[in-house]
């Protein structure tokens, strides 16, 4: 479904931060604006499509589906977010698959329009390189992960990069909503039994609680020091 097209949608997107109403009112007529409901693929993996896409409302996850079957989730993107800049940059071919995960709002930038604004603004080239070099970081964390650890360490790793990210309040960090316990096997390339067999076993130690719909990471500090000492970084 189209969307109107509205410069206010664009003042929530964080790389747009302190753009002058006159480049986000032109931003926003440059844009493709979409309506879509949840479950829809906005971006197929290997399409030669180099729009960028800002997430004004709704959440969107990326991902990659394997020939099997099988899932491996990067990243969320929610609100204010956007994602599809490596495309637009080199022009090659989409390295994941993106789709809905609740109905969103999406303004979709060609790429010759959003390297226009990479050469013209440099704070908005600034904060492209800035995350792209956090995620080349975060890839390469994940790649070391994957190959190292045991299905178990694992499952603590992402504990703890889902505790910083929700933020800590002292030692405890809470997930609301909670992970399942499928999206977090997708994101460590694992099954659900094993998530659910290693959770139990976190409850159990008095490292994990559930708290209606949300899961309270009762002692972050632990969980930092039994990652590190599988990843020697201890």
């Amino acid at each position: 479904m189209t969307q109107v097209r509205s410069s206010l949608g664009l003042r929530a997107v964080r790389l747009f931060e302190g753009l002058a109403p006159s480049r986000l009112e032109a931003l926003a007529q440059a844009c493709r604006w979409r309506s879509l409901p949840a479950g829809r693929m906005l971006v197929q993996r290997a399409e030669h499509e180099r729009d960028v896409h800002f997430v004004i409302d709704g959440q969107l996850r990326v991902t990659i589906f394997a020939l099997n079957g099988r899932q491996l989730t990067f990243r969320e993107v929610e609100a204010g977010g956007h994602f599809g800049e490596l495309a637009a940059i080199d022009g090659q071919p989409r390295s994941a698959d993106v789709l809905t995960l609740r109905p969103s709002v999406v303004a979709s930038l060609g790429a010759d329009d959003f390297r226009q604004v990479l050469d013209e603004e440099r704070v908005v080239a600034d904060r492209v390189m800035r995350g792209l070099c956090s995620l080349v970081r975060e890839v390469s964390e994940r790649v070391i992960d994957l190959s190292t650890l045991g299905v178990q360490n694992r499952v603590h790793a992402e504990l703890l990069r889902l505790a910083r990210e929700a933020g800590c309040a002292g030692n405890r960090a809470t997930l609301d909503p909670a992970p399942t316990h499928s999206e977090m096997a997708s994101r460590i390339s694992t099954n659900r039994e094993q998530v659910t067999r290693e959770l139990n076993a976190l409850a159990q130690r008095g490292l994990l609680a559930k708290a209606g719909k949300a899961l309270v990471l009762c002692d972050v500090a632990q969980l930092e020091r039994m990652v590190a000492e599988v990843r020697g970084a201890a």
